[in-house]
């Protein structure tokens, strides 16, 4: 109940695009970093998010750690695409899913392990987890998906088919690296696919990071470390309260955030703002930190196709608020016009 209050709350809300728009990229600095330190990347917040805004292409003797932050950016804006889409929940999904996340955006589906791997304790060398034999990853996770897709049609509620299924992708642990990424982007995208997006104001991988040994702990179901001994057919009442609880409190947060801009005395939008439908307002939003946008950014970020978007940029020039900065085929973008510019923060363009 708290957590379908929050949503409400938030949802019903009204914030300036920019504003919106300012929250959501917060938080989304937050999830790739966050995300990406719980598996040991040394990047800083501050790091990370120069990273992603291009400021700087990679940190000496920490390339990988780059790579690692630029590809979950990339991977969490595709999760949130295909959750626009209602892109259903299957094995394709997962293995294009965890190829972004290892190797990039361009990268083919990557196959399920075909090897036995094993999770040890950093400091001790100790076997913490033995996950199922590689012969058994296709049934279960042709099975795990299976499941996602029958819970939703049978009205299970969303934030419970996101742990369970968060809970199953690393226990099955199909891959040699990367599980846990792919694990909580899974669990995001099924969130925001499901209705509880909360309008992209929420970092779950936050609050993971910031209690380790509770996250941990709550996915250790059964005292032995092997699959085939007990872990298959755990009780998993106590992640899924750790789950619940977490997103609760995490959603309350977002509602305070929220609430607190709104009360901070939001002026009357003028009418200019105010004839933009919703698709137009958040692609206003997409101007809160840089000056020209092309058609890949706004097609990630209303989850559409790109033939949709070139249609939707074409009227919006009409329309006056959007001109084109760059006419060439290749790199195409968009700017806002002047009169539109002063609602950003930003100077027209001499």
């Amino acid at each position: 109940m708290n957590i379908e209050s929050a949503k409400t709350i938030v949802e019903r809300t009204t914030l300036p695009p920019i504003v919106e728009a300012e929250l959501r990229r917060a938080a989304r600095v937050r999830s790739t970093h966050f995300s990406t330190r719980i598996e040991g990347n040394r990047l800083t917040l501050k790091e990370a998010q120069e990273v992603i805004e291009h400021k700087i292409t990679s940190f000496h003797g920490r390339e990988r750690d780059t790579c690692e932050v630029r590809n979950y950016w990339n991977a969490l804006l595709k999760v949130e695409e295909w959750a626009a889409k209602r892109t259903e929940f299957t094995e394709d999904l997962i293995q294009r899913l965890h190829a972004i996340v290892e190797k990039g955006k361009r990268s083919k589906p990557t196959p399920y392990r075909s090897g036995q791997n094993v999770i040890k304790d950093s400091a001790y060398g100790a076997i913490v987890y033995m996950p199922p034999e590689a012969k058994d990853i296709h049934k279960l996770m042709a099975e795990m998906a299976a499941w996602v897709r029958h819970a939703e049609r049978s009205g299970m509620p969303g934030p419970i088919i996101a742990a369970l299924a968060h809970y199953q992708f690393v226990t099955i642990h199909p891959y040699y690296d990367g599980n846990g990424r792919t694990a909580r982007l899974l669990a995001t995208f099924l969130l925001q696919r499901d209705g509880y997006g909360l309008r992209g104001f929420f970092s779950m991988e936050e609050h993971h990071a910031k209690d380790l040994e509770a996250y941990y702990a709550s996915l250790a179901v059964h005292k032995h470390h092997n699959y085939y001994e007990g872990r298959a057919q755990a009780d998993l009442t106590g992640w899924l309260e750790y789950f619940t609880t977490l997103l609760a409190d995490v959603f309350a947060r977002a509602k305070d955030e929220a609430a607190r801009y709104a009360k901070e005395g939001i002026p009357l939008e003028p009418e200019l703002l105010r004839k933009l439908d919703r698709r137009a307002r958040v692609v206003l939003g997409l101007f809160a930190r840089k000056d020209t946008v092309i058609t890949q950014e706004v097609a990630a970020a209303l989850g559409l196709s790109g033939r949709m978007v070139r249609n939707l940029l074409t009227v919006w020039v009409k329309d006056g608020w959007l001109v084109v900065a760059n006419p060439s085929n290749r790199a195409r973008a968009y700017r806002l016009s002047a009169i539109y510019r002063k609602f950003t923060g930003n100077n027209p363009k001499k």
